[in-house]
């Protein structure tokens, strides 16, 4: 009997209880109109260079998080300690020229940005200056135009050194060249060389290094994630930190916009 009425009692009160799903005197809902969606113009933006445009160590990942459109599908190629030879040696520019093929896209804008590998004495992947380098961006631009796609020559950004003349600017002559092959094949520049040079030179070189990767004071978690992959990060003065990568990104989502103005509605500050 206790039984009984127990089950009467849950009975009674589960009728009495509203529905989760509705407030009490709320109004009928009335179903929207369906219609049929417009179509979307897709735009594609394609990163290529190499660490500091990388994700983590570049100001890539910074720009494709925060500075492009949801109808706008970023997607960064770069990868470090490549040079304009080397990324078309592995097989990463075959690759990029795949992506810059996909016909379904309104518009596909390739950035390309080297000359920190290209220039570097120590690296294996250097190039010559005079005719290399400017062959191999001339050579990008070709095949990509060749496939419908606009290309975007950036200037390799500053390493933040400083002398007793101020900013050492290493990168200029590989800077001059990528201005060189712009204006004479008509290629939209974004000159991150000259913005970056002004951003580190005014904050001189005791603040300099904060766009640089800054270590945690605290040692972070344990990690138990089945991701086996783990970035290695450097303090030094080209790569980017987290803070750094954002205030170069913004930078180049400007002057990429002034640069390029059909992409300016689909482009962030």
């Amino acid at each position: 009997m206790i039984l009984s009425l127990l089950a009467s009692a849950l009975a009674l009160a589960g009728q009495q209880m509203p529905r989760s799903d509705a407030l009490p005197d709320a109004p009928p809902v009335v179903p929207a109109q369906r219609t049929v969606a417009r179509p979307l113009k897709l735009t594609k933006i394609l990163l290529l260079g190499d660490s500091t445009v990388a994700p983590v160590s570049g100001w890539g990942g910074a720009f494709c998080a925060e500075h492009v459109a949801a109808q706008v599908a970023c997607l960064n190629l770069a990868r470090g300690g490549r040079s304009t030879r080397s990324y078309r040696e592995e097989g990463s520019w075959q690759a990029a020229l795949a992506e810059a093929s996909v016909p379904e896209y309104a518009g596909i804008y390739v950035l390309i940005q080297f000359g920190h590998n290209d220039g570097n004495p120590r690296m294996a992947a250097r190039t010559d200056l005079d005719p290399e380098f400017g062959d191999n961006l001339r050579r990008f631009v070709r095949e990509l135009r060749s496939r419908g796609a606009t290309p975007v020559l950036v200037t390799p950004m500053v390493r933040r050194l400083f002398g007793a003349q101020g900013l050492y600017n290493s990168l200029a002559p590989w800077a001059e060249r990528t201005r060189a092959v712009a204006r004479e094949m008509n290629v939209p520049l974004v000159d991150l060389n000259a913005l970056s040079a002004d951003l580190v030179r005014d904050l001189g070189p005791d603040r300099a290094p904060t766009l640089g990767y800054q270590p945690k004071a605290v040692a972070p978690p344990a990690d138990g994630s089945a991701a086996r992959h783990r970035f290695t990060r450097r303090k030094d003065p080209t790569h980017l930190g987290d803070d750094g990568a954002r205030r170069i990104a913004a930078i180049v989502a400007d002057a990429l916009a002034r640069a390029v103005p059909a992409l300016a509605p689909v482009i962030a500050p």
